[in-house]
């Protein structure tokens, strides 16, 4: 690429780690810089749109949202991760947008202090679990064998639930076997695993204490 790719983000966002996954496993350079999201430096305010991570510089441009981004890496080096069949990729990029979903349930499930409301985001968390199961190929991958575009979606949001699954003991993927198989998968892949800062497991774990929500009394020592 002629172009220097630059992500913008912070070093816990879910977001910005499915474009990172999609740069990996394309083997593209790119360069990260992360930021307080708390407080944002003038200069992230300026070209930031929104005010929100991820955004993407381009050389001079700036791209923004998440999906956006991730469709852009696709596009620009062939060949694409999603399926060749229009339909199918149309399925997979609504399922994609049903993962974000699933990713804004978690949150407040892990750090409300309420056991109500985090039980009933949970509910939400594994009825959503389920849907996703019942589409699932029961390949390796969403669609097959072939990693693809909604691999690298889902794969932030499966990182999160090992992370919670070794925190607390609590294992969200417990009634989907399937979904239990495709979180395997894509934790076992160099790129994934890559795509974060070594530090995020214990990082993640801080957030879950400092946040004192429920699931804050599940924390083992």
């Amino acid at each position: 690429m002629s172009q220097k790719l630059e992500l913008i983000s912070f070093k816990m966002c879910p977001f910005v780690q499915r474009a990172v996954i999609v740069l990996k496993k394309k083997n593209i350079d790119f360069d990260i810089t992360y930021i307080d999201i708390s407080n944002p430096p003038e200069w992230f305010k300026e070209i930031s749109p929104l005010g929100q991570v991820p955004i993407m510089k381009v050389g001079d441009e700036v791209l923004f949202e998440s999906t956006v981004i991730q469709e852009y890496v696709d596009e620009i080096t062939p060949p694409s991760l999603h399926p060749e069949d229009a339909l199918v990729k149309a399925k997979s990029r609504a399922w994609m947008s049903f993962g974000s979903d699933i990713l804004f349930a978690m949150h407040p499930m892990v750090t409300t202090p309420d056991e109500t409301v985090s039980n009933e985001k949970k509910a939400i968390v594994l009825q959503k679990l389920s849907k996703l199961e019942a589409v699932h190929s029961g390949g390796t991958y969403f669609n097959g064998e072939d990693f693809g575009m909604i691999d690298a979606a889902y794969a932030p949001m499966f990182m999160r639930m090992n992370f919670i699954k070794m925190h607390t003991g609590v294992d969200l993927l417990e009634a989907t076997p399937k979904m239990a198989k495709w979180s395997e998968a894509l934790l076992a892949q160099d790129f994934v695993q890559e795509s974060v800062v070594p530090e995020l497991p214990m990082m993640y774990k801080g957030m879950l204490k400092n946040m004192n929500g429920f699931f804050a009394t599940k924390l083992k020592d």
